[in-house]
Order: C-alpha cells, then structure tokens, then sequence
C-alpha cells in the first residue's frame, strides 16, 4: 500500500482574461498571469505575476504581487511588492516587503498582533462593513468577540471560521 506522507500541493496557474468572485475555501497556490476583474478570496499562496493586470479587491494569505492592482490587499500573512509593481489601493497586512522601483498610490496600514487579532475598525475594513455593524455584532454575540478594557477584539482564527460558517447559511 502507498503512503504520501507530504499533501499535494494545489496549483492553479491562470493566463488568461477573467472576470467574477473567486473563492477557495482549501488553501492553494494561485499565480495569475493575465488580466482579472472582480473580487479574490485566497487561502495559501497568491502570485500576481509581472505581467498581469488586475481590478480587484484581493483577501489573502501569503502574497506576492509583481504586476498592475487597483483594489485593495488585505493579506493575513505576508505581502512582498516586487519592483515591477504598480499598485493603486489601500494595504493591510501584518508583514510588507516593498522592492525598490514599486509604485504604491494608498495607505499602508500593519495589523497588530501579528495578524492574528483585529480590532474593531480591522475587523469592519476586512469585512467591508460599517463599524456600528461589527459593535452590533460582537454586542449580540452574532460574531465570536472578546472585551479587552473597554475595546473589542476578534481573533483570525475564529473569525475566518464565522465566515466561513456564514457563507454556508
């Protein structure tokens, strides 16, 4: 009986011209080449190549952009600009590498706690939600929240997990 102790690796390496929602629920490793238009909900490892031309709004992981974005980044884990890219959007990530000769037109802004808990106004932008919605929320018990002092605080982990049980209903 064979054994493969080590995961497959997902691979999806797009040269092509798309437009919509994407989603990937299982972390993969996506490259795009081409030209995208909509909105990118990764898990894993995401590489817009040098290249590529994109209008989006990007949730991620681990990224690496090398081409033209106009939308917004918000990566949990790392984002590296590389010197071929050329972005207008606004940046939110715990980790940023920036190669000279990128072009960056928006505000940068690093999560605390290393990305691993938002505060309220974190939270309402990764959302793209009103605040008073998120206070509501977390007052109800409609998202899993904690008080510190006088401040709410929600952990990744558990918030991805909401969402995930939210897109499911």
């Amino acid at each position: 009986m064979l054994r493969r102790d080590k995961q497959e690796k997902k691979i999806l390496d797009v040269d092509a011209s798309m437009q919509g929602t994407l989603t990937f629920k299982d972390p993969v490793n996506l490259r795009i080449n081409g030209s995208f238009e909509g909105r990118l909900d990764t898990k894993g490892s995401l590489v817009i190549g040098e290249d590529a031309s994109i209008l989006a709004d990007i949730h991620g992981d681990e990224m690496i952009i090398g081409g033209k974005l106009t939308g917004n980044i918000v990566a949990s884990g790392s984002l590296k600009i590389l010197s071929t890219a050329h972005i207008v959007g606004d940046i939110t990530t715990p980790s940023l590498s920036v190669d000279k000769g990128a072009v960056i037109h928006g505000k940068c802004q690093m999560l605390t706690g290393k990305g691993n808990t938002f505060n309220i106004e974190e939270l309402a932008r990764y959302l793209e939600v009103e605040v008073s919605n998120i206070l509501d929320w977390a007052k109800s018990g409609k998202i899993p929240a904690f008080k510190e002092g006088d401040d709410w605080k929600f952990e990744r982990p558990k918030i991805e997990e909401w969402i995930a049980k939210e897109k499911t209903k």
